[in-house]
Formats: C-alpha cells, structure tokens, sequence
C-alpha cells in the first residue's frame, strides 16, 4: 500500500522548533547507539533555561521538558542569557515576511517569537515595524530566508573580517545551524543513508517536533531500515502524542502502515481522534489498512490478524465489486487449511475477473479435494502465466494421471496435456502419462512415456522403476538388463525386478479399462536422452531420511490425510513423493508435523519442504523448512535446495542478475554443482558478459558438459557474426 506523501508548508524552512526541547526518548536511544567507540559521554555545561521558556507551548501541547541551552565552542556566541539580560525581540525577519506577502512564513514566525517570549505581543501591522538600520544584517536574513545558507554564512565571515567587533546575532546563528542540520538530514534521507539520518537527528533534537513533521518520518524511516523497528514506532508514536495537524496526523499512519508490522500499527491506531462531528480521524484509511494486513497475513500462514480486519474485508468483498478483496481471503484462508472458505472466496473472485491468480488458488483448492480434472480445466488457460502457475497446471496433470482406478479423460484433455508435458519438459507429468497407460494395459505407450521422463530428468528412480517393470511386462530381457545396470547400486526395487518374489506391480493383472477411456496419447518426438538445453538447472534432488527410503506402496489412492495419525500421515507423504505427487505429499506432511514427537515434526517439516521444492515452489519450501528444527545437515542440504531453486526461478524470470546474485550465496555453501554452474554461464550471457560466460563454459566443456559445448558454440556464433 503506497502512503501518500504530505509536504511540509513553507514554513518547514524557518525553524519553529523551540531550543532546548528534551529530546524523544528514541532519540536519546539512538545517540547511545551512534556515539564513537571509546568515548564518555561528558557531564553537560551549566545550563541557561530562558525564564519565559517554563510554560511554552507547541501546537497546544506542552513538550515534555526544555533541553539546557548549552556553552558554544565559539567564545563570541556564548551571550549569558538571565532575566536581567533578555534580548530584545528582533522582529526584521517578520516584517520581511510581511513584506514579501509570505503568509506561511510570517505566521510560522509569529508562532516561533511568541514561543520564546510569550509576552510579546504580534504587531498588528508588521509592515509598521522599523526596518532594521543595519542594512547588511537585513541582507543576511534575506539570503536566509531564501535559504542561501552558505551565503549567510559567507556574509557573515566577512563582515568578521571588516569588523572585528561585529558579533552576528545569536537567534540567526542558532537558526542557520537547525537549517544546514534539515538540509543535511534530508540530504542524507534522499539517498538512503539511514544511519546518518539518525545521527544528525541525535545531534539536532530542535528538528524533532511538530513543526518538523517531515524530519520525524524521515528518522522513524531510518530507524526501521537500521533493524530498530520499536524505534521507529515510537517515533510515529510520538507525533501522533503530540502534534495536531489532521492532514500529517493521517500521513503519519498511512507511512508507518508501511513500513512497520500490523501490530505496531495497531497500537498507533489507538492514538485516533474523534473529530467535531463525531467521525474517526483515521476512518478514512482503516479499508486500506484492513487489506494490508490481510496481505501481510497472506505471507505467513501462522499470521492471525484481528478479526475486525478480516470482517472488513469480507464486506468489502461481498459488496464493494473488487475481485483482489474476494482474492485476498482466499489466499489467507488457502495456507490455513480451510479450504471451503478459500475457495468459496477464490471462485467469487473468478466469477468478477478471470485472473491467473484466482484460477490458481481454485486450483489448488480443488488439487486439495482430489478434483484434479476440474483443476486441469481451470488452470489451463493460465499454465503459461507464470512459473507458479505452470506448476499448479503440472501438479493437477500428474496428480489427474495418478487417479486409481484411472479416471476417464476424454482423448482432447489427454491431447492437451500430453502437450503440455513435452513442451514443459515436465518429468512428474510424463512419469504418470506412463503408469496410467500400463493401468489401461497400453505397455507400448507406457514404456514411451517413462523413457520421455527419463529424458527430461535423467536421475528420475520412479520413472526408470516403471520403465523396469514395462520391460518386463513386454518381455525384453535385454532391456530390463540394461536399466538394472544403469541403475545398479542406485536402486534396489530396480535390481529386483524379475526375481522370484517380484513387486506386485509386476504379477498383478492389468486393471481393467474405465468405460470411455480413450487410449493415452504417445509422447511426439521426445529425445530420452537429451538433458536440458537450454541452460536451466536440472530439478533439485535431496535425500529423504532412511526410515522412509523403501516406502513404495500403500498410497496409490487417494484419502483425507487429516484422518490419519501424524507418524501415519509422513509415512503416506513419503509413499506420495515417490509416486510423484508432491501437493498431496505436502498435504500429508502438514499432518505429521502435529506430531507429538520432535524426530516427527523434524522429518515432517524436511519432507515438505521437498514436496514443494518438487513442486517447484521454492517460497512455499523456505517456510516448511522452518516449522520443526532442522539437524545442520538437513538445514544445510534445504537452504542450498531452496537457493539453487531461486536462482533457476530468477533465470527463468528473465532476472539473470538476479539469479547470479543467489548463485553467489549458494557457493558460499559449498562446491558450485555442474548444473548450477551451467545456469551461470547462461546468466552471464544474458548479461552480455562474455568473457565470464567463455570462463564457466570452457571449464564445463573440459569435463565434457554438453550445456558448456553448447554455450561455447553460442559465443563463437555471436562473435562470428560480429565480424
């Protein structure tokens, strides 16, 4: 949500502060914090509080104590300031003002003497106030009002040198060095160095009150970008304490909304008003800040925000028209698990706009109630939308071939998916086209479609298990010789196909075919052999714990894992990630982690985590690897999983700076993969960094890397053609 901006009136240039105002808490703070190592903070000079100063006001509140006025370093501005010796009231910066027709600036000042002699009275014609007889000092607050403060200052060194004896007023001193400290603060504001926004403020406190409302949202900034969030919510909170403008008052939420977490914006919250005619000051923003929160709710699933916001939201949804409300609830209802509402609200925002989101989050809503076909037919449309999107429609595909018994699919549905399939490369997709055919007695199809999967993901178990059985099945000894031996050591299932006490895949007879099933499309000009080519990262592979590496059976149909035990639950979730089928697997998983044993939880938090890096779904996986404590062996093997999936996502995104960037910090972790190393040198040519490309591409080609053969080739071309 984007807070409007609220510029400071004209009398921002003139200092209205009141010297000696104690400095907000936070500030204090922050000047603990900033002070240089090995230094003391020393003892104050004696101070000099001017007498009127006892009960001054700003804005109709009494600031909480003065500051001391303390000793200068220059010994001519250090004026003894008593009762006795009060100075005059220099009124020839108002009737300069008045002069001009500057309002702002003249009521600004107008508040500013009264604030620092509250038995002054304002001339009523401040053009009848003598001009000052000092021509040159009448220049200097000229140049000061124009906020030519290096001029000012130039002036008044040379007016030094020609009168030794001249002393510049201590009011102009005091307001130039406030203005340079704003001119500094801001400077440094503009060009995001936080931490010395917050030492300037530290050093000018006289900047930090109503009068300076800007500074103070530019210090609440810089504490949140400096990690010091309470900080940064005392500072809103400070304002909202003591200032009274209604406009700022409302910009002061709006930019603390966001930046700072919804429950600090709750406590600010309860600093509103109730205006004159009985209406809430910050009625205005609540629908916003409602939304707000709902989406920041939206990136964690543990979120749960007041239910005074989600009711909001809901109302808006049902009556304001707007599918991104009805959007909103689904996504915080879908990581919840209350999928009746998520998809009650995601339909709702389907019927008023067909968005690739709202189709995505139907979708998974119907993946999770095993309605896969219906999940096909949403998100076919929006497969292409988005790397997320195409691996909802991939999940739904798989998860649709994986029906038992096998669901009739009319022969355009398998046409289109079969498609799919080839065009995304998608191993999963492929693996089930090949179970679903040896379901429908189509061997020859099957055998197809498994060794199509091994071509897209040549480490593929799953796939080379079915390839094995389908040998088998068709009798070709020297085929299943052949992929035992590729397999040999990796596999036991596989080494054990065709002996005496075969798997019962391979000795059960072959289901019988649903009425109207059509025969399975065959894959149309896969390679089986052919790795990928165009410079992605092969899929992430990470070992699953020991205890459930053999788990191959008993989850071929489908239930409610919410009906199981949690130890039961993660067996079936890892059963499912060897059938394939990662959304279910991580729907399982979800159940174990309510487990009441820690070993439990850990490993249902590792498997999930796999499940949706399987899906491709890396942000959902950084959150699951989180939900138990990790061993620093799997914690280690999921952050470089979870990067490794990043950076692939980053380059498929277009973002190969991007992608590099994560590549960096996953070589931190250890030795750089060959796949990985191949993203890289396609990165680097998308960036046009040849000379880095031709490095990794060379160092790949050495070892044989057909992606580093590949890239080389690409170079050559390019600068082929460039000569």
């Amino acid at each position: 949500m984007k807070s409007s901006f609220i510029a400071l009136s004209a009398a921002a240039i003139v200092a209205v502060s009141i010297v000696g105002m104690k400095k907000p808490d936070y500030v204090k703070n922050a000047m603990e914090t900033f002070r240089p190592a090995g230094t003391e903070e020393r003892a104050p000079p004696t101070s000099r509080l001017l007498p009127q100063q006892q009960a001054v006001t700003v804005n109709g509140a009494k600031p909480p104590v003065f500051q001391e006025i303390k000793r200068s370093a220059q010994p001519e501005l250090d004026t003894v300031v008593t009762a006795a010796t009060a100075p005059a009231v220099d009124e020839s910066a108002l009737r300069y003002f008045a002069s001009r027709g500057d309002t702002a600036r003249l009521q600004a000042e107008i508040s500013r003497l009264k604030a620092l002699y509250p038995d002054w009275v304002p001339p009523k014609d401040p053009l009848a106030v003598p001009q000052n007889a000092d021509t040159q000092l009448e220049a200097m607050w000229q140049l000061y009002s124009q906020a030519r403060y290096a001029e000012v200052r130039k002036a008044i060194a040379e007016r030094q040198v020609s009168q030794p004896a001249w002393k510049p007023p201590a009011d102009l001193i005091d307001r130039l060095n406030v203005a340079e400290a704003r001119m500094r603060l801001i400077n440094a504001s503009d060009l995001k160095q936080y931490d010395t926004v917050v030492r300037i403020g530290s050093e000018a406190p006289s900047l930090l009150t109503c009068s300076e409302v800007d500074v103070l949202w530019r210090v609440a900034e810089a504490f949140f970008q400096t990690d010091k969030v309470q900080r940064a919510a005392d500072a809103y909170s400070y304002i909202l304490t003591n200032c009274d403008n209604t406009t700022e008052r409302l910009a002061t939420v709006q930019k603390a909304a966001a930046l700072l977490p919804s429950k600090n914006v709750e406590d600010l919250l309860a600093k509103e008003k109730t205006a004159a005619d009985g209406t809430m000051e910050f009625d205005s923003i609540r629908d916003d800040l409602a939304r707000r929160f709902v989406a920041e709710a939206n990136a964690d699933g543990k979120v749960v925000i007041p239910p005074q916001y989600l009711s909001r939201v809901e109302r808006l949804a049902e009556t304001g028209g707007l599918a991104s409300d009805a959007l909103l609830l689904g996504w915080y209802y879908l990581p919840r698990g209350d999928m009746e509402n998520a998809e009650k609200w995601f339909r709702k925002a389907r019927d008023k706009e067909d968005t690739a989101s709202a189709s995505q989050g139907l979708a998974l809503t119907l993946i999770d109630r095993n309605d896969q076909l219906a999940a096909e037919d949403t998100m076919y449309r929006w497969r292409d939308d988005s790397k997320d999107a195409k691996a909802v429609y991939l999940a739904a595909t798989a998860n649709l071939l994986a029906l038992e018994p096998p669901t009739p699919i009319s022969a355009d549905v398998l046409k289109r998916i079969a498609a799919e399939a080839i065009k995304s490369r998608d191993a999963s997709t492929a693996q089930q086209f090949g179970w679903y055919a040896r379901a429908l007695n189509q061997p020859l199809t099957a055998l197809q479609w498994f060794k199509t999967a091994l071509g897209f993901k040549l480490d593929d178990e799953p796939s080379a298990y079915g390839l094995a059985l389908t040998y088998l099945q068709l009798e070709d000894m020297n085929g299943l010789a052949e992929i035992q031996r590729r397999w040999a050591g990796r596999s036991d299932r596989i080494a054990k196909v065709g002996e005496a006490e075969q798997p019962p895949e391979a000795k059960a007879k072959q289901l019988p075919v649903p009425a109207g099933t059509v025969a399975v499309q065959r894959p149309a000009q896969a390679s089986a052999a052919e790795e990928v080519s165009d410079g992605r990262a092969s899929d992430i592979a990470v070992s699953r714990p020991r205890a459930a590496a053999r788990v191959t059976r008993g989850c071929k149909s489908t239930l409610n894992p919410q009906t199981l035990a949690p130890e039961t639950a993660l067996t079936r979730g890892w059963c499912l990630m060897d059938m394939n089928r990662p959304m279910e697997a991580a729907a399982a998983f979800e159940v174990g982690l309510l487990g009441s044993s820690a070993k439990t939880r850990e490993d249902a938090a590792y498997g999930q985590s796999l499940a949706y890096l399987r899906a491709g779904l890396a942000g959902k996986a950084a959150v699951a690897a989180v939900k138990a404590p990790q061993n620093r062996q799997r914690a280690l093997e999921l952050q470089q999983s979870i990067l490794a999936g990043k950076a692939v996502a980053a380059f498929d995104g277009g973002r190969p700076r991007e992608a590099i960037l994560v590549l960096d910090q996953l070589k931190q972790l250890g030795p750089e993969r060959t796949d990985l190393l191949s993203l890289r040198g396609y990165a680097y040519l998308r960036l046009k960094r040849y000379a880095d490309a031709r490095r990794v591409f060379e160092a790949l080609a050495a070892i044989g890397n057909r992606d580093g053969q590949r890239g080389l080739g690409i170079l050559y071309q390019i600068f082929n053609d460039k000569d």
